[in-house]
């Protein structure tokens, strides 16, 4: 005896999906003949959309469990209460998507663009002829997020509270200002996830991995988090630093003095493991040779800044504009730069004297996600480096060390 949800889902044939895909192409272009894609409650289920452009599409209560939906586009499209169980979404873009009610068990949106979305548990009900209004269930909860896979996922303001996303993986993404109050995250996984801003109040945290997740003005007002890791989390930034009662910007500025003197003036400082949040912005400063291991710049803008040879060891660069940046040189090893931006940045050797260079070394860096679209890295070290959904179109990589 089928489901209920079986009953009502309708099978579309090959032909209908690409005359509703063409239709929909001339409504988003305006152009005559166009049709916005309405397959209501269809049955899609492993069908290939891969890349398809489905701004504004309505497709609620639409079954696409196990679908091939990665980079394909639905903005803004209403997938309320839509079966999309073990679906492929990587790098697909859900922005400002209506998926409450949905079920993303087991689901692959790694690298997927979620901002704003809303993903509260949402209920369909469905007339029958017979028994009146019917509430279309699926297997599992709606809302249903556990197993999911969202890692390096943007969920920038999502709306989430209430959101069953037990197991599920959020290593490196984005949660500013998600709501997530009330939302069941047992055994979840958001290993340096950012979560500045966000709405935990309520949240089970049970046996969570947290470590060196983002937690800068985040509501726990009356979360549980038993057996939660917290290891190296990042909390909100100190009002200032002062260095030897001196402070930060003050001590920078000595050692710009220095690299513009070739030593006459100024000193140098030994800077390992400080804060620069609270200096907010690094741009374009001279900071050659800095020795900063363990150092946080976490968000900062510093673009343009000059660190050629500077030690920058276990360095937290998350989401920094590191774009045009100088790196030639720079010791890197074990560097997080998840998000970073280094677009057009120097990462090629440093020329020490002729004939003699120091490569850029980000042995072991974590570069999920990172933007590196027409930077110069040649001969650089990537050994063990995880570039993941990272973006190297145009790098120049010549002679770069990386894994087979």
């Amino acid at each position: 005896m089928p489901s209920a949800a079986q009953q009502h889902h309708l099978e579309i044939d090959a032909q209908a999906l690409r005359e509703a895909l063409d239709a929909h192409q001339r409504y988003l272009a305006g152009r005559s003949g166009g049709r916005r894609f309405s397959l209501t409650y269809a049955d899609l289920s492993n069908c290939s959309l891969e890349g398809v452009d489905l701004r504004d599409a309505d497709l609620s209560g639409a079954k696409l469990s196990g679908a091939s939906l990665s980079r394909a586009n639905f903005s803004r499209a209403s997938l309320f209460g839509a079966d999309l169980r073990e679906a492929d979404l990587r790098h697909a873009s859900l922005k400002r998507a209506d998926l409450r009610g949905a079920c993303l068990r087991g689901a692959n949106l790694a690298g997927a663009e979620l901002a704003g979305c809303d993903l509260r548990e949402g209920r369909i009900a469905l007339q029958d002829k017979l028994d009146g209004f019917r509430i279309l269930r699926h297997e599992h909860r709606p809302g249903e997020l556990n197993y999911a896979v969202l890692s390096g996922a943007n969920l920038e303001g999502a709306q989430m509270g209430g959101a069953v996303a037990m197991a599920s993986d959020f290593t490196d993404a984005n949660l500013t200002d998600a709501v997530l109050s009330g939302a069941r995250l047992a055994r979840a996984v958001l290993d340096g996830a950012d979560l500045s801003g966000a709405d935990l109040g309520g949240a089970d945290l049970t046996g969570a991995s947290m470590r060196r997740a983002v937690l800068a003005g985040v509501n726990l007002d009356k979360a549980r988090m038993d057996n939660c890791d917290l290891e190296g989390v990042l909390r909100g930034p100190p009002p200032s630093v002062f260095i030897d009662d001196r402070p930060l910007d003050e001590v920078l500025g000595d050692h710009e003095a220095y690299c513009d003197s070739a030593g006459q003036r100024g000193a140098v400082h030994g800077l390992p493991g400080v804060d620069f949040r609270p200096l907010r912005t690094l741009k374009r400063r001279r900071l050659t040779g800095l020795a900063a291991p363990g150092g946080v710049f976490f968000g900062l803008d510093m673009e343009g800044v000059q660190l050629q040879g500077a030690d920058l060891a276990g360095c937290d660069f998350r989401g920094t504009n590191l774009r045009e940046a100088d790196l030639r040189g720079a010791k890197l090893t074990g560097a997080q730069l998840s998000r970073a931006d280094l677009r057009g940045a120097k990462l090629g050797p440093l020329m020490i004297a002729p004939g003699r260079f120091v490569r850029t070394d980000l042995t072991r860096a974590a570069l999920r996600g990172a933007d590196l679209r027409g930077a110069h890295a040649a001969r650089a070290r990537f050994l063990e480096a995880d570039l993941n959904g990272a973006r190297l179109e145009g790098c120049d990589l010549a002679g770069a060390e990386l894994e087979a």
